[in-house]
């Protein structure tokens, strides 16, 4: 696997220093083109063995180029408030915006790699890390991203080299820690492990890059050049126009049912019934957010339906039985520039709740699946993509003790009229009427079709969409409310089977 590493390269001293000027010039040149283009971002990976120079390599492409549009990001030991969410969000919320370049000095593979070594996950669970890794990687480039992966390398005489002449001269003593001598003792495991991860998550879309880190001269210019050509290769390619790509055909829904038409849509609830089961539910809401396993855990509660569905309404009712403090609400609107220069799911990535939390979404990530899908906001291909990518980001939030809670809320088509006309002649509802609506509205059909492809492909195991008859208000909301209630009491059951013991136990690295 190294093979390529171990020939030896050395760079003299002086054909170093005429070749770092004209190389600086057209890194800043480059930088500076990317910039002001803004049209995509660069994420480099600086990964490899203790002592070949990767912290070096960093400050040195600081140096080089402007720092200001490079975000650099020392991936340490995860926090508490980071332990509180999935492996990949601390990742997530650090990814540059387009024109940026970010340089990661650990990354996604690192905690992996040193619990493998360290004993403390199992292959099965570093196989695990890998095929996150390879799928967050596979997003990042299909959403526009520049991804460069280096690897630097030592053998493990020359790794031993290093540390001993580091530790030697007074002024670099402090850079060589009893962690670096531990990790040269488990040289072989690491080599083992390194190999197995380069192996796998080597893709055409995003294949490691392994170079000596023995001599420094080699490793600048290589790593130089490599970010160099990569860069303006890119650029080079948005200049030319756009490829068109087709999208496979949409398979029809599985079970080959129009969903919403299967729904019992007169369902409804009188108030004296109503009054009863809002207060039973509410009380019993509060009381499991008030449990003692409620801190091992958190809520994600999605809202999607048709327009004027009542999904405000359901909202008021959740919120009316928690605590204020330990809740959060997030309306989803079109996205800002900020938002607009990420990949679609970063603005959602960022408001996953701590443990102990609740946080609903008014309007999610499936907007990419509906509005941007109906309204053209996005090519077929993008949103053809997201469904597996929707999954997966649920699939992590489930695996790191997130319940999510999907809620689509529906109404007929007549339904809908009646309450737009309401909307328009009552006063304090006026606002909630646009011309956006009506020109929704006007694609009934095509929502309809888009929303039976959704739950088909995004209805999982770990996941599951309630649909919820909305044409009484009252009854959508209770059922809402119950729901909620029961998926939190049967996890709640699961946390509290699995004991005290494995509760509290010290958490682990990622």
């Amino acid at each position: 696997m190294f093979e390529s590493a171990e020939l030896g390269h050395k760079i003299k001293k002086p054909v170093y220093e005429k070749e770092v000027p004209p190389l600086r010039e057209a890194l800043l040149n480059t930088q500076m083109e990317l910039a002001q283009s803004a049209r995509f971002p660069v994420i480099i990976l600086i990964g490899g063995l203790d002592g070949a120079g990767r912290g070096a390599t960093v400050n040195l492409l600081n140096e080089w180029m402007d720092p200001r549009h490079i975000q650099t990001h020392g991936m340490g030991e995860p926090s508490d408030e980071e332990l509180d969410r999935p492996m990949m969000w601390r990742f997530w919320r650090a990814l540059p915006p387009k024109g940026k370049i970010g340089v990661f000095l650990g990354s996604w593979y690192t905690w992996p790699i040193l619990n493998r070594v360290n004993g403390i996950t199992k292959e099965a669970d570093l196989e695990q890390s890998m095929e996150r890794a390879k799928l967050l990687e596979k997003m990042l480039v299909d959403e526009g991203a520049l991804l460069i992966k280096f690897w630097l390398h030592l053998s493990k005489d020359k790794q031993e080299k290093r540390l001993k002449s580091l530790e030697k001269n007074p002024l670099t003593r402090w850079k060589v820690t009893d962690r670096d001598w531990k990790h040269f003792k488990a040289y072989d495991k690491f080599q083992e492990v390194h190999e197995n991860v380069i192996r796998h998550t080597s893709t055409a879309e995003a294949p490691w890059l392994i170079v000596e880190g023995e001599d420094e001269n080699y490793r600048n210019l290589t790593v130089g050049r490599i970010i160099l050509k990569a860069i303006q290769d890119r650029l080079e390619q948005e200049k030319a126009p756009p490829l068109k790509v087709l999208a496979p055909p949409l398979l029809p829904p599985i079970d080959n049912l129009h969903l919403l038409n299967t729904l019992d849509m007169t369902q409804a609830l009188d108030k004296d019934k109503f009054k009863v089961k809002l207060e039973k539910y509410q009380g019993k809401l509060n009381a499991l957010t008030r449990d003692s396993k409620f801190k091992y855990m958190s809520v994600i509660a999605v809202f999607e339906g048709n327009d004027a569905a009542g999904k405000g309404g359901s909202i008021r009712r959740i919120t009316a039985a928690l605590d204020a403090r330990y809740y959060q609400v997030i309306p989803i609107a079109a996205p800002t520039e900020e938002e607009r220069a990420q990949p679609y799911l970063w603005r959602f990535w960022r408001h996953l709740p701590r443990k102990g939390r609740v946080t609903i979404f008014d309007r999610s990530w499936y907007g990419r699946v509906l509005v941007e899908r109906v309204e053209g906001y996005c090519p077929e291909t993008d949103w053809m993509r997201a469904y597996s990518e929707i999954n997966e980001f649920e699939a992590q939030m489930v695996r790191h003790k997130m319940l999510v809670v999907k809620f689509w809320l529906t109404i007929t088509k007549d339904e809908q009229l009646r309450r737009f006309e309401d909307r328009q002649k009552t006063g304090f509802k006026s606002f909630k009427i646009t011309e956006e609506d009506w020109r929704n509205r006007e694609k009934w059909e095509q929502y309809e079709q888009a929303v039976c492809d959704m739950v088909d492909r995004t209805s999982t195991q770990l996941a599951p969409w309630t649909l919820v008859e909305a044409n009484d208000k009252d009854f959508a909301r209770i059922k809402v409310l119950k729901t909620l209630c029961e998926k939190i009491e049967a996890k709640l059951k699961e946390l509290h089977e699995e004991g005290v013991d494995y509760l509290d136990k010290p958490k682990k690295r990622h």
